[in-house]
C-alpha cells in the first residue's frame, strides 16, 4: 500500500520549519566585536492580525497608505520572523559613526542606534533571508510591520529598530505582487 502526503498538508509546518532556520542564521551571522544585541523571533496566527489590525490603525493615523496595503498583505503569511536590535554601543575607542564623539557621548541618547547595531541588524535579515531564497519561499523584508512591532513592544523595551520577515509559499508571492 502506498502512502501519500500532498504538499498542502505540510506547507505550513515546513514554512515554519523554514522559519526556524531563518533564526539560526540570522543568530550566527557576524557581528560588530562579538557583541550580539539581536532580538528574534517567530509569530504566527493571531499574532499576525494583532501587527495587522496595529500597523492599520499606524496606517490611519499618520496616513501612510504602504502600512495599511502591508497590513493586509501579511494576513497571507503562514508565519512572520520579527527581528530586532538594541541600541547599545558596542564601546570601541575610537569609531564616532553614529555621530557622537565617543561610546559614552552616545550613550546619553538611548534612543539612537550605534551604527553596529542597524549593520548588524542588516546582515542578519541577509542570512535569514538567504535561507528562505535556497529554500524557495517567498519573502519580503518590511520595515513597516517592524515600526507595528516597535509600537506593541513584542520584542521587548531595548528594541528600538525592527523589521519583519512575511513567509508565504503559495504559487505567486503575496508579498510582491500586491496592489
Amino acid at each position: 500500500m502506498n502512502s501519500i502526503v500532498k504538499e498542502e498538508l505540510i506547507r505550513k509546518e515546513a514554512v515554519k520549519e523554514i522559519a526556524y532556520k531563518m533564526l539560526i542564521a540570522a543568530r550566527t551571522a557576524p557581528k560588530g566585536k562579538g557583541i550580539d544585541n539581536l532580538v528574534l523571533a517567530v509569530v504566527e496566527g493571531e499574532t499576525i492580525e494583532e501587527i495587522s489590525k496595529h500597523l492599520k490603525i499606524l496606517g490611519e493615523k499618520y496616513e501612510v497608505n504602504s502600512f495599511i496595503r502591508d497590513a493586509e498583505n501579511i494576513l497571507s503569511a503562514s508565519v512572520m520572523l520579527l527581528l530586532g536590535t538594541k541600541v547599545q554601543p558596542i564601546r570601541l575607542k575610537k569609531c564616532g559613526m553614529c555621530g557622537f564623539d565617543n561610546c559614552d557621548k552616545k550613550s546619553l541618547h538611548p534612543h539612537i542606534p550605534c551604527v553596529f547595531n542597524t549593520g548588524d541588524l542588516g546582515i542578519a535579515i541577509g542570512s535569514a533571508v538567504s535561507v528562505a531564497m535556497d529554500n524557495r519561499v517567498d519573502n519580503r523584508i518590511m520595515y513597516t510591520v517592524g515600526q507595528a512591532v516597535i509600537d506593541l513592544n513584542l520584542l521587548g523595551d531595548d528594541v528600538k529598530v525592527a523589521y519583519a520577515i512575511p513567509l508565504s509559499a503559495t504559487s505567486k508571492n503575496p508579498f510582491f505582487d500586491r496592489k
